[in-house]
């Protein structure tokens, strides 16, 4: 992984090199970023960059020796740690990241960009809660206290430290405030408000914004899609790469269509099409499950910016724009204001595992009544 290879983000890749020229690089930096973001990949492209034998002002050569173990994260100097899960194989605690390497490899390869669902998947954890086992402190102090073997730099990167045991983020606190010499520390955070504050008072924060729709529509040049579908992708994702990819595959193509549905099901009391959603919405995946209720909240964003007339936040393609109007003459801000947060309620208990028919239907009902409320 270089800085080329990832779309946009030029302020944070100019900031990162900047760092490297003046030898000013910290020795412990959260990459925090947005779920989609790229604050994987540029922790990835980062350790390329510190440890390239080439390197330019712009990138790392990507030719070197160094380089090419980075291009498939086996240089000796490059540690990894991130969240498992216990195995027929392995206990809980003994299911540290040294014994899935060769998964992980994989999964960085085929998904940067990929959320703790999508190594789970990966893996076969689905139905399993991945953490960082408490004695994985322990192997990162093993791993780090040896010499470089090749590199300028040991680098090790952990990823989600937000699902870090609180004693394996204590067990880490003295090394991350004094690790030794050409030791850098990069941990990739999708939700720093649940690190210890211990860990953040000891690293520097670097920003990585959502993409944005211009970065995404450059991102989907890889998919054979026409230009009106890369715009509609790029409202569809909000900044998420991850998504924006699964919605050009056509993995979560239908979302749309399928909250227009269910709302105009709701509005009409159509009780028996309601229950054959519930049905439906049970056979499809979880991740499918969040994204309806997901979409379902910026259409609801969307249509509340329409009723406010507030231009200069519409976002809306000229392909949705009719259905916004019609549905804003149903659902007015008080309207919206009471759906919005039992679409929240629904994404938080699908993850937690609800049942989701009597979710959806329970849901379904809800709306109905507020939808043809006076």
């Amino acid at each position: 992984m270089r800085f080329q290879d990832i779309p946009g983000q030029a302020a944070v890749k100019q900031k990162l090199i900047e760092a490297v020229a003046a030898d000013h690089v910290a020795h412990a930096q959260l990459f925090a970023g947005p779920e989609g973001s790229a604050n994987l990949a540029l922790a990835l492209a980062f350790a390329s960059y510190l440890n390239c034998e080439n390197r330019t002002g712009e990138d790392a050569c990507g030719t070197c020796s160094s380089c090419v173990k980075n291009s498939k994260f086996i240089h000796p100097d490059l540690h990894f740690v991130f969240p498992t899960a216990a195995t027929p194989k392995f206990k809980r605690e003994d299911a540290t990241s040294d014994k899935f390497l060769k998964e992980w490899r994989e999964f960085m390869l085929q998904s940067p960009f990929g959320n703790v669902t999508d190594w789970s998947f990966h893996f076969g954890w689905e139905n399993k809660q991945v953490i960082i086992p408490r004695s994985e402190s322990r192997n990162i102090i093993k791993g780090l206290s040896l010499k470089a073997f090749e590199g300028a730099y040991k680098i090790m990167i952990i990823w989600l430290p937000e699902l870090m045991n609180v004693n394996a983020a204590n067990g880490i606190l003295k090394i991350l405030e004094e690790p030794p010499a050409k030791t850098v520390f990069l941990m990739v955070s999708s939700d720093t408000n649940r690190l210890l504050t211990t860990i953040t008072s000891r690293t520097q924060t670097l920003r990585v914004p959502a993409f944005s729709d211009e970065e995404i529509m450059e991102a989907l040049a890889v998919h054979d899609i026409d230009e009106e579908r890369k715009t509609k992708v790029a409202y569809l994702a909000e900044g998420n790469l991850r998504l924006a990819n699964q919605l050009a595959l056509g993995e979560a193509n239908e979302v749309q269509e399928t909250f227009k549905n269910w709302m105009r099901l709701c509005f009409t009391w159509d009780f028996k099409g309601m229950t054959k959603m519930a049905d439906d919405f049970q056979k499809s995946g979880k991740e499918q499950q969040k994204s309806l209720f997901t979409a379902g909240t910026k259409v609801l964003r969307d249509t509340l910016i329409q009723q406010l007339q507030a231009t200069e936040l519409v976002r809306v393609p000229e392909s949705e724009s009719g259905f916004i109007q019609k549905f804003a003459k149903v659902f007015d801000a008080e309207k919206i204001g009471l759906i919005t947060p039992k679409l929240e309620e629904g994404h938080y208990h699908i993850e937690r595992n609800a049942n989701p028919k009597i979710l959806f239907l329970d849901l379904s009902l809800a709306i109905a009544q507020i939808a043809r409320s006076a």
